[in-house]
Order: structure tokens, then sequence, then C-alpha cells
């Protein structure tokens, strides 16, 4: 009762999953987004995709078995998107198993209409993306139209995608061929994905800015989370050699190599400028 009066009580469901409290959502979301409507020369080669990896799952267990209602954040996919968009890429949409997008919802920018207009250009794309496993053995052998791989954000990376083979196998693709990966916030959980069955971790050395753990330990204070998570991404990647930039989850990015990553969906911004400048360089 005093967790609700004070506006920290995760919200329930219907599912039975939690989505942040009153206070969380006031501190860690927006309406509008720091989108900058920038004109780019456009890219006009033959490189033009860029492969988005989305998550397909909503509901993320906690220490103390809680369910946290999650996805992609939508500002973190889609701030980045209309950058590299205005820059001249286009986007093959792609869930691992080709089920649905899932976003954050709650974090939707109610009243960005640069956001609005891009998610509605390509939510037909979202509800019914490609299979990552079909693109692995049909298109992603050529790499001649890909410019990229983008992994959003969201506590959802962290589920399912970093365990899959699928991933892995294009992330190392991109690695090998020399495209860029493009993530932040949660995504470079993706990223463990290239170490599976054995294989050398080509990040180790790398530097990174990823969301930090000592903010995801200290959301369940304000109902953000509902409950401890089981894993944190910013240790287990320092475990695997990465070198991590930021402490705090905010707008820093980085570009090491092929590899640009951002800290928070605060880095949304800076991350798509980042990006589609660093592909229009590299590509024109």
């Amino acid at each position: 009762m005093l967790k609700e009066l004070l506006g920290i009580a995760p919200k329930l469901e219907s599912d039975g999953s939690y989505s942040p409290s009153k206070l969380a959502l006031k501190l860690a979301t927006v309406s509008k987004t720091d989108f900058e409507d920038i004109t780019y020369d456009k890219y006009q080669g033959e490189k033009s995709k860029i492969l988005v990896i989305f998550t397909e799952h909503k509901n993320m267990e906690m220490q103390n078995g809680k369910q946290f209602s999650t996805g992609n954040h939508p500002v973190e996919a889609l701030v980045p998107m209309l950058h590299l968009k205005n820059a001249g890429f286009d986007f093959e949409i792609a869930t691992p198993t080709g089920k649905p997008v899932v976003f954050e919802m709650w974090a939707f920018p109610e009243k960005d209409e640069h956001v609005k207009a891009i998610y509605n250009e390509y939510k037909s794309s979202f509800e019914q993306p490609k299979n990552l496993q079909t693109l692995v053995e049909t298109s992603l052998p050529d790499s001649t139209s890909y410019a990229a791989v983008f992994v959003p954000g969201g506590h959802g990376a962290m589920l399912g995608i970093p365990e899959d083979e699928n991933v892995g196998k294009t992330l190392n693709w991109a690695h090998d061929n020399e495209l860029f990966t493009i993530t932040l916030c949660h995504g470079p959980s993706s990223l463990i994905a290239t170490a599976l069955n054995d294989k050398e971790f080509y990040y180790a050395g790398y530097k990174m800015a990823v969301f930090p753990d000592s903010v995801d330990n200290m959301t369940p204070k304000i109902g953000y989370l509902p409950g401890k998570m089981l894993w944190g991404l910013s240790e287990k990647l320092t475990h695997l050699g990465v070198n991590i930039v930021n402490t705090k989850a905010d707008n820093t990015v980085c570009l090491d190599r092929k590899l640009i990553t951002g800290a928070s969906p605060l880095a949304a911004n800076e991350l798509g400028k980042l990006a589609a400048k660093t592909l229009l360089k590299e590509l024109t």
C-alpha cells in the first residue's frame, strides 16, 4: 500500500507481468525524444540495407520470480533508425524465429511525430518480420547489399538472443565481412552469441558503451524493475574481456573499429548520428 501511495509499485499487467511504476515512468521515459532531424547526403550505393534483429520475447524473470514486461525499447530502436533512414539506408526487420517484434510500449514517446511516423512506416514488418534462421540460410551469405547489423536495446534483448546460434552466426558474418555492428543499452548482450559453441569471442579487448549493472541493481527501488535481474550484462561482458567506457546510463557512444555502441536510451540520438555519419564516411 505504501509503495502504491508513493508511486513506486510496479504496475501489474493482465498477463501477470509488471511494467514500471508511475515514478519510474516519470523519471525514465519521455513523451518526445531529442531526435535531431538532420539532412544527410544520402547514400546511393548498393550496400544500402541494414539488418535489424529485434527480440520476440516480452517477459523477463527476476530473481524473486516476478516477470518484467519488456521487449525492445522503442526510442533505442526507432531514433537510430530515423537517422539511418535519413542517411539513405533501408531496413530488413528480423526476429530469431519470425515471431512479431515486441516493444516496450509503455516507453513509446507518444508526442514524437518523427518516431510515430517511422513506427507506422515499418509496422507491418514489425508484425511480420523475417525469420533470422531463414536469412542466415539464404540472404546473408551474400554481403554485397548490406552495410550493417543493428540490435536495438531494451531488456528484451537479453532474452533468447544471447543464446541464439543464428544471432551468433549473423554477427560473426558481419564481422568477417567488415560490416558495421550497431547496438546500445542492453543490446550488446547479442554479442555474447558470437562465442557460442566454443567460438572465439571477437570483441575481447573492444571498447563499448553498455547499460551499467549498477543502474539495473538500483531500479527496483523505484519500481522500474519488479526485482533484481538474474544476471548482469556489464559483468558478463567485462568477464569476456570487454572494456566498458561508461559508468552511467547516459548519452555516451563509442566507435571501436566496426562496432558502434551506446549506453542507454539517452544515447539513441547520438548513436543514430554516429552510425549515419560513420557509414556514410566509410561507404562513400
